[in-house]
């Protein structure tokens, strides 16, 4: 047996391919998958499933597996074959279909592939109009990841339950669709005509003229980035969008990743564009280069789209609710995001780190009539609610663009505006300093020891705020200091993160917290 991890958690499966991920891993997943949903479907109807791929090479034998799981425990089946999956979000609620399987590791590095699970609660019962664990959003949007609840429920039916499948009389049916693709981006170019009160080509026609250049690694963006500003007044330059599946490079969007000889943080300044996206493979995170080729990192992204519907409101006199506007993040996201919500009257909750808990939040403040503005994570990471409740890198690069034509401003000049929102004014010359480090785990259950030693260390002092969500998080909230310890959903490893004014005192509180880690 190979000693490759399989990863199951509330984001999915990964696993490495031909080792710990085969096909018959992926037969086993779809079928506990397929009889899971079919317990939760109305009888008198069939369960429909969406499948797709993030395009990485190899991922085509796993989309059959799974076709082949899913249809062999009486589920009908639409292939969307290679989507990016917030496109996959989107459809999901477009058909009204029951769940989806992508196959994508998302970030992870080529020999890595998984299957991501989308569920949409509505269609397993009659009426959604008090259901707050599940329910819809006005216009219907509801398609997800899993809670927590569903994933542990997943995970039993894999792990305990055999497999019953069907007989030839009740195979699900198969099917294709191709215009996925098109759906998305209607979805956000109708969402941005709500938000800003005119269609997409008018509201960036001011930006008439500008660059833009994205790097698909390979991919599932690469059609629907063409797609999407095709006809416009912004000039798009696509990089790497073969869809081959092979990476030119690791596909995570991180500065180290991008800033290789001929990468984005060179192409857009030799480009003379005004802005650079990276997306990884399934499209889901967006990272941002600005016009001078400086990597201003992932945390912006989410920090400019929340700036762009808090600028969009100020236009609109229908915004008259006395509530405050709510933006629902991780743990691990930078308070940028509490600096750009104070300026702008908001407030920020925070929930446990992973997708599927900060949408859970999002839609039980929703359902408790809070004005839920938008949600995501500091991994570039956007969840806007009018278009789906998938992080969505379509929705991250249409409200920058936006951001960018209401101001005039270039990226670099957006991101002084968000650093001038800071507390000190260390934060206000130069940002925020954040550090991410990572170290091997064996199992998950193996940073448990570390997050009770440095809660008996961190909780009983004075200065300090503690929270145990996920993890640990400290906050020296009169120092404008955080830093947050946790193992990782999707690797076996345990991350820590600090973030601080400077990097100065960011380099002491880290090295503050792996003192203490090594003092066990």
């Amino acid at each position: 047996m190979s000693d490759a991890p399989l990863i199951l958690g509330v984001s999915g499966l990964r696993g490495i391919v031909g080792e710990s991920l085969t096909p018959e891993v992926a037969v086993r997943y779809a079928a506990s998958f397929g009889r899971w949903l079919r317990a939760r479907s109305p009888q008198e109807r069939s369960t429909n499933v969406i499948i797709a791929s993030d395009g990485r090479m190899g991922g085509c034998a796993l989309l059959h597996a799974v076709s082949a799981g899913l249809l062999s425990v009486g589920c009908h089946v639409r292939n969307l074959n290679v989507a990016m999956t917030p496109t996959v979000g989107v459809a999901l609620d477009a058909i009204e279909y029951d769940g989806a399987m992508i196959i994508t590791a998302s970030h992870n590095p080529q020999e890595w592939n998984g299957i991501k699970v989308l569920v949409r609660p509505a269609s397993w019962i009659e009426s959604t109009k008090s259901d707050a664990r599940g329910r819809p959003g006005p216009e219907g949007v509801d398609a997800c990841a899993p809670s927590q609840w569903m994933a542990d429920e997943l995970i039993n039916e894999y792990k305990q339950r055999a497999i019953r499948y069907n007989d030839n009389w009740n195979i699900g049916t198969f099917c294709c669709d191709d215009d996925a693709d098109d759906k998305h981006c209607y979805a956000v170019k109708h969402a941005i005509e709500r938000a800003f009160g005119m269609p997409w080509n008018d509201r960036v026609a001011t930006a008439s003229g500008l660059h833009v250049v994205t790097d698909s690694v390979n991919a599932s963006s690469g059609s629907i980035d063409h797609l999407f500003y095709r006809g416009g007044p912004i000039e798009l330059i696509q990089l790497n969008n073969r869809g081959n599946g092979i990476f030119p490079h690791t596909p995570e969007p991180t500065k180290e990743n991008l800033s290789g000889e001929g990468g984005l943080c060179d192409a857009v300044p030799g480009l003379k564009a005004d802005i650079g996206f990276a997306q990884d493979p399934d499209a889901d995170r967006l990272a941002i280069v600005d016009e001078r080729g400086e990597y201003i990192g992932e945390e912006y992204t989410l920090v400019l789209c929340a700036m762009a519907l808090m600028e969009a409101r100020m236009d609109d006199d229908d915004e008259s609710s006395n509530d405050k506007p709510v933006f629902v993040v991780n743990l691990s996201t930078s308070r940028m995001i509490d600096d750009v919500a104070n300026h702008y009257g908001a407030e920020v909750v925070r929930t446990a780190v992973g997708e599927a808990n900060v949408v859970e939040a999002m839609k039980s403040l929703k359902a408790a009539g809070r004005d839920v503005v938008m949600g995501g994570e500091g991994n570039g990471g956007v969840i806007w609610p009018k278009v789906t409740y998938v992080r969505d890198s379509l929705s991250g690069m249409a409200l920058t663009l936006s951001l960018m034509a209401r101001t005039g401003k270039t990226v670099s000049q957006l991101v002084q505006m968000v650093n001038s929102f800071g507390p000190t004014d260390e934060v206000n010359a130069n940002g925020y300093t954040i550090i991410k480090k990572k170290s091997a785990l064996a199992r998950k259950e193996d940073a448990n020891p570390v997050v009770q030693h440095l809660r008996g260390i961190y909780e009983p002092r004075s200065e300090c705020r503690v929270d145990l969500q996920d993890g640990i998080r400290i906050d020296w909230d009169a120092r404008g200091v955080w830093a947050h310890v946790r193992a990782s959903n999707t690797e076996p490893i345990m991350r820590v993160i600090v973030e601080a004014p400077s990097s100065s005192e960011a380099e002491a509180v880290a090295e503050e917290i792996d003192r203490q880690i090594a003092s066990m």
